[in-house]
């Protein structure tokens, strides 16, 4: 796991009267990084993007600048303003979100009609400049450069955390831009774009990740919000090795509701014994942990086929390539379950990848709890037991956090967005076999935030912007347009 205009509001921190330009609107063409990005947008001959400067230190907006990449769609009727989107990550591309929601919801949807549908690259993350850059494209076929050890079977050295630090600060812009990537910059960079876009009122709509971006927004500007949608909640109370632990749970939860789905087909790789789907399953991925087999050129490990897996599990409608993914290494190949990797990291048929990867780390950094190595061995220890489906079935060391180097402490802090006054009705939408945000975490965060909440009975990771569903559609265009909120106890069914 967005809207426009143009003129002059009060923006910042401390809110006093600062005039923004409006921005320069030009083909997107030179904003795409990769292939897909390029002929998805080349699909929409409305779409406009630009570059919005900001501070890099909202404190010290004398300093340097970052340039953030931002795009509109705009509204075939009537608009009612900007609908800013975030679709995850941390490190998802604005833009390609702002670009796919708009296909997908054609024709399914009134939001189109009334609202600029605008995407925006936070800082370090795709066509925004700098964007984080630690490793080529050929070392990310290669998976050469891990950025974390929890939830692998990687085992680091000081030197290999400090090596990481060095290559992503020398490709990204610098240490003084690594230390200011933190949501809580990048909200107050969202505070900056609505103002560029002429709003007096931010209308956004964060999904995932973006629902810890939202929730941050509300938290400093509640005053300054219109509307804001928040699909696949994350609970701001949980910190991170306790979000870590719940969100592989879930990976197993949705791995086990595959497994029994595969049970039914004749010729399932993990038998016709839901209960012993796991086990069938390390049978065949465990190998790979020493004796890695063939794959799109390269080769296929274990971290690599259960990152496959992972990805697919994101969607029911993508379990049939787990399965199709299985049977080809029993077979002695890797290929399906490398491709499911390249797509979720956004990778093209050309070899070009995103910068997903590298920003989600950089920007976890200034946001995650750090780990002391004996705490990064309990918690890998205790993810395998929540999900064991991920076990490589050997002793594990060495989970060091890969940023222990990093020059500042995190700015996030847990738990954020409590205790806020003034903020209007908001929205929290939350599918009940989400397998990465748990349904769970959304009812906290719509109790935190004093939301209403939707509950999406099904399978998957966020909704909203797919136009999956009509009755989602309903509530969630009657929410953003028409500021009226579902009664309590409100349910869709996928």
């Amino acid at each position: 796991m967005t809207g426009i205009a143009a003129a002059s509001l009060l923006i910042g921190c401390g809110g006093g009267a600062v005039q923004e330009p409006g921005p320069a609107w030009e083909e997107c063409a030179g904003y795409a990084r990769t292939a897909t990005e390029t002929t998805v947008y080349g699909l929409l001959p409305a779409m406009r993007c630009a570059r919005i400067e900001v501070p890099l230190d909202h404190a010290n907006p004398g300093g340097g600048t970052i340039r953030l990449a931002v795009s509109r769609i705009p509204a075939r009727g009537e608009s009612l303003g900007s609908l800013v989107l975030n679709p995850g990550g941390p490190g998802g591309s604005g833009l390609f979100g702002a670009a796919t929601t708009a296909l997908q919801l054609d024709g399914r949807s009134p939001l189109l009609d009334r609202f600029d549908l605008i995407g925006v690259d936070p800082r370090g993350v795709g066509a925004s400049v700098p964007a984080v850059d630690c490793y080529t494209d050929a070392e990310a076929d290669r998976n050469a450069v891990p950025a974390t050890a929890i939830g692998t079977t990687v085992s680091w050295t000081p030197e290999d955390t400090r090596a990481l630090l060095d290559r992503c600060a020398a490709g990204s812009g610098g240490v003084g831009v690594l230390t200011r990537l933190g949501t809580r910059d990048a909200a107050r960079d969202l505070d900056r774009v609505r103002a560029a876009l002429g709003d007096e009122k931010l209308t956004f709509l964060g999904q995932s990740y973006g629902t810890r971006l939202g929730a941050v927004y509300a938290e400093q500007f509640p005053d300054r919000v219109r509307a804001m949608l928040l699909d696949g909640g994350i609970d701001p109370h949980q910190g991170t090795a306790a979000r870590r632990v719940a969100a592989f749970a879930g990976f197993q939860a949705a791995f086990d509701r595959m497994a029994a789905s595969c049970a039914t087909r004749q010729g399932c790789p993990l038998g016709t014994d839901p209960a012993r789907a796991t086990t069938e399953f390390q049978r065949i991925v465990q190998p790979l942990y020493e004796t890695p087999v063939p794959a799109l050129g390269g080769e296929l490990r274990f971290d690599d086929a259960i990152g496959g897996v992972i990805s697919g599990l994101y969607a029911e409608a993508a379990w049939p390539r787990i399965i199709k993914g299985l049977i080809q290494l029993q077979a002695g190949r890797g290929d399906e379950l490398a491709q499911l990797g390249y797509d979720f990291g956004g990778r093209d048929a050309n070899g070009a990848w995103t910068n997903f990867p590298e920003a989600n780390y950089a920007i976890n950094c200034m946001d995650e709890e750090r780990l002391t190595v004996a705490q990064g061995d309990a918690l890998r220890a205790e993810i395998l037991r929540a999900a064991p489906f991920m076990d490589p079935g050997a002793p594990l060391t060495g989970a060091r956090d890969g940023c222990e180097h990093w020059p500042a402490a995190p700015t996030l802090g847990y738990p954020y967005a409590v205790g806020i006054e003034g903020l209007p009705g908001t929205l929290v939408v939350s599918i009940t076999g989400d397998p990465t945000t748990p349904h769970a975490g959304g009812v906290r965060l719509a109790e935190t935030l004093g939301s209403s909440l939707l509950t999406v009975e099904g399978e998957g990771h966020t909704i909203v912007t797919s136009g999956a569903s009509d009755c989602v559609n309903r509530v969630a265009a009657d929410y953003l347009i028409h500021l009226r909120t579902p009664a309590p106890g409100a349910t869709c069914t996928l």
